[in-house]
């Protein structure tokens, strides 16, 4: 019996590797379009990547499949977890060591044109031959990032057999703004309250660090709502999209104004340039100041887009996938990680399912 994985990232090694220990002598080759494989991983965390969280679904098994391979992980608050060197080079070694030292096949520079299944067997058509399996795993990555790696092919893969695509576009990425006060604002940040109001209605809502850039708006309180944010639906004049800031959200917009009434000023509890920026909007009367800081309005025009996105929101649903993400309209296909449609906040939980995802997937095809 044999196994084919499409896509040698984070969800495909892992299944891999966890194959392999499951049971060693089923023959496990994975086909990876760039030149070497888990490109994507030395990129997360900036570097030193963010490998899961305490509060993930799957923190155990992930934290437990990594001591396996002789990683140690350390927290770096909120639950984030990264390797205990603080480096991503470390998972990436581990995993392709172990990929190493139990055999499985890594073919890199690997293009896969077409599949299909005939008489209950996998055929993959790639620029480097004809790949045949038994089960086959798709864990190609969305779009985010397409120099590392998640070019979006793998949609069209899923489509061959039948399963459908949701809505597509970038995620935990920063927001662009037409307002010249966040090019005024640059390297401000703020911990914040933040709202999105699309055409009057507010969608979501988020608390956490905000940063002012020199295009809009980034922090991780704006890449956990850029999901909310269609660059398609902004572009055609269907949305009117705004950010509702709330500055202080630990106050009210009263104890706000005899603050001001007390020391004529808010530096004491903002950054010196927001106060400039706010007051200059006010004319310098507190009273409106106070309300502008409990609700800023700054209007959003799109994302930075794909090649700045962390994931991609979208994929195929798992409403179409069984228990360990395996394909209910096809016996033997396992669709895991970014290609599914399912999202997670920063703090290493899309990591973590990208992991547990392929594990599962692995432990599926090990027990038939």
């Amino acid at each position: 019996m044999n196994v084919v994985i499409i896509g040698g990232g984070a969800s495909g090694i892992a299944c891999a590797v966890r194959i392999k220990q499951n049971n060693p002598d089923l023959e496990v080759t994975v086909l990876e379009h760039l030149d070497e494989a888990c490109k994507k991983i030395h990129a997360t965390g900036n570097g030193r990547c963010n490998i899961t969280n305490k509060n993930a679904a799957g923190f155990d098994t992930t934290k437990e499949f990594f001591e396996s391979l002789g990683l140690v992980l350390r927290e770096s608050g909120e639950g984030r977890m990264y390797p205990y060197s603080n480096q991503a080079q470390s998972v990436v070694t581990v995993m392709l060591s172990a990929c190493e030292q139990l055999g499985v096949d890594i073919v890199t520079s690997c293009n896969v044109s077409r599949v299909e299944k005939l008489g209950g067997q996998f055929n993959i058509f790639t620029d480097k031959g004809v790949f045949t399996s038994d089960y086959l795993v798709l864990a190609t990555g969305g779009m985010a990032q397409s120099a590392l790696g998640s070019d979006g092919s793998g949609y069209a893969l899923a489509e061959a057999f039948g399963h459908s695509v949701t809505e597509l576009s970038p995620a935990l990425v920063q927001l662009k703004s037409s307002s010249k006060n966040c090019r005024v604002l640059k390297g401000v940040r703020a911990k914040c309250t933040v709202k999105i109001e699309t055409n009057g209605d507010i969608i979501a809502e988020d608390y956490g660090e905000l940063l002012f850039t020199e295009y809009g708006i980034s922090g991780i309180v704006t890449m956990n709502l850029s999901q909310h944010i269609s660059d398609k639906r902004l572009k055609s004049g269907e949305d009117r999209c705004h950010a509702i800031i709330d500055f202080v959200p630990s106050m009210s917009e009263r104890e706000l104004i005899v603050h001001y009434n007390s020391f004529g000023c808010f530096d004491g509890i903002l950054p010196h340039k927001l106060c400039v920026v706010l007051q200059r909007q006010t004319d310098g009367d507190g009273a409106k100041t106070a309300k502008y800081i409990k609700n800023w309005k700054l209007i959003i025009t799109g994302t930075k887009g794909y090649d700045y996105a962390q994931i991609t929101k979208g994929g195929v649903p798992l409403s179409e996938l069984k228990d360990a993400n395996e394909s209910k309209l096809c016996d033997g296909l396992f669709i895991v990680g970014e290609l599914t449609d399912n999202q997670f906040e920063c703090g290493g939980f899309n990591l973590d399912y990208a992991f547990n995802s392929g594990i599962a997937a692995a432990d599926k095809i090990s027990s038939f």
